[in-house]
């Protein structure tokens, strides 16, 4: 951690990380799930946002300034269009907003801390399915994810392909023919979970945005998978594609991506 925030060490701030996720996620579970905190409406971008995104958001974020003054916070739902702070809270309030408006369980509240641009801790929560997935506090790096090392032999998780892009739309035809199986499921931070727990072998992100992935790149590289972002360099926040699994899939996944059009 960089000396600014020697302060906190890791075991604090996945303490304070669980408080922050255990009073969005107990909330949505709740309240959060009526009427007129899911009702929909569209940001400019062309993405869902709910009333219950800028609760969970905002409830959140009061525990984490409170807990950790000198780190800011930067929720999807808050965040200007300038470039993210090195050192902050990244924060997904609902991922996945389009499945939990349509009553689906396919969301999930993502939280990461990311010090001197690198996620360090993550702690991704799916209250419908009643599942969290969190980083370690000092556990070794373990020796690499089980997944295929093989796009032939690979299920591949895609998100971020929205609609009326030609180019996504050629690369779902071309993981039709050169990947085992697709799966399009709706939330990023869930699929790099599936990377992590070896549900998918590999998974695409198009457009990420920092908090929709930081979360789950901390899982899957704490479980030796390799996040990488365009160029087959190492995933930053700047990178307009994720690619995350074994690294030879992974990195076969971004040069199918490059080779196709922009």
């Amino acid at each position: 951690m960089s000396p600014r925030h020697t302060l906190y060490d890791a075991p604090a701030l996945h303490r304070f990380a669980r408080d922050a996720v255990d009073a969005g996620a107990e909330w949505l579970a709740g309240e959060g799930s009526g009427r007129i905190w899911t009702h929909r409406r569209f940001k400019p971008s062309g993405e869902e946002v709910t009333a219950a995104d800028i609760e969970v958001e905002r409830r959140m974020t009061r525990i984490l300034v409170d807990r950790t003054p000198e780190i800011p916070v930067v929720g999807e739902e808050s965040a200007g269009a300038g470039p993210v702070p090195e050192t902050c809270w990244l924060l997904d309030p609902i991922d996945g907003t389009m499945n939990f408006t349509r009553g689906a369980p396919g969301y999930a509240v993502s939280l990461a801390c990311v010090v001197d641009g690198t996620p360090v801790l993550g702690v991704v929560h799916a209250p419908a399915l009643g599942r969290r997935w969190t980083t370690g506090v000092g556990g070794a790096k373990a020796a690499g994810v089980q997944g295929s090392r093989s796009l032939t032999r690979a299920v591949v998780g895609l998100t971020g392909t929205g609609s009326g892009r030609p180019r996504s739309a050629r690369l779902i035809g071309r993981l039709y023919e050169v990947a085992h199986r697709i799966r399009l499921q709706g939330a990023m931070s869930l699929d790099l979970v599936g990377v992590a727990e070896g549900w998918l072998d590999a998974c695409v992100c198009l457009d990420p945005g920092p908090w929709d992935v930081a979360a789950g790149v901390a899982l899957v590289r704490e479980r030796g998978g390799a996040v990488l972002g365009a160029g087959g360099g190492a995933f930053t926040s700047q990178s307009s594609i994720l690619a995350a699994g074994a690294d030879p899939v992974a990195r076969e996944l971004i040069a199918l991506w490059e080779s196709l059009d922009s």
